[in-house]
């Protein structure tokens, strides 16, 4: 048994977000992210593993503990983390200052739901992919084609884009 060149874990948010067309809302079914693998033809041995669906927004500090403690365990150095956008920066953060050592660590998301097909999920987890295979070990925030460390991140919530703190 070969070792899996990148770990996933998915955690839900808008990445995962289905549309409930009599209900008019927004929730979670399954992820998204083996079927979006197959399509963008990807070639690395990628474990996936769910740890929970929810919104980032009602992420408690025990669901960022498990994704801490997932972290640490794991024997592998490549981890990506599919995550809600709106508290990213915050994951990261507890991620960060926890100093793991000899992993790198990419969060990425989306800002529409896959299934709606205009998704840029597809293309933010083909950069999570490629940036977590070439980044040195740290905690990065992967959006809009660009990999940002933990400590200087943040979503601009008037234009939806992630930029280093010192842009705005």
């Amino acid at each position: 048994m070969t070792t899996p060149d990148v770990l996933l874990f998915m955690t839900g948010g808008t990445f995962d977000k289905e549309y409930d067309e009599i209900e008019g809302r927004l929730y979670f079914k399954d992820s998204h992210v083996t079927e979006m693998l197959r399509l963008g033809r990807c070639l690395l041995d990628v474990q996936t593993r769910t740890l929970m669906m929810v919104d980032s927004l009602e992420m408690t500090s025990e669901d960022r503990e498990l994704i801490l403690t997932q972290c640490r365990m794991t024997p592998l150095r490549r981890i990506v983390i599919t995550h809600g956008t709106d508290t990213m920066s915050e994951t990261a953060r507890v991620l960060g200052e926890a100093a793991i050592e000899n992993k790198t660590i990419i969060l990425t998301g989306a800002m529409v739901p896959y299934k709606f097909g205009s998704s840029d999920g597809l293309f933010n987890l083909g950069a999570a992919l490629a940036f977590v295979q070439t980044l040195a070990s740290g905690v990065y925030v992967v959006m809009n084609g660009r990999a940002l460390p933990w400590h200087n991140v943040m979503k601009n919530r008037r234009t939806g884009e992630f930029s280093a703190k010192s842009e705005d």
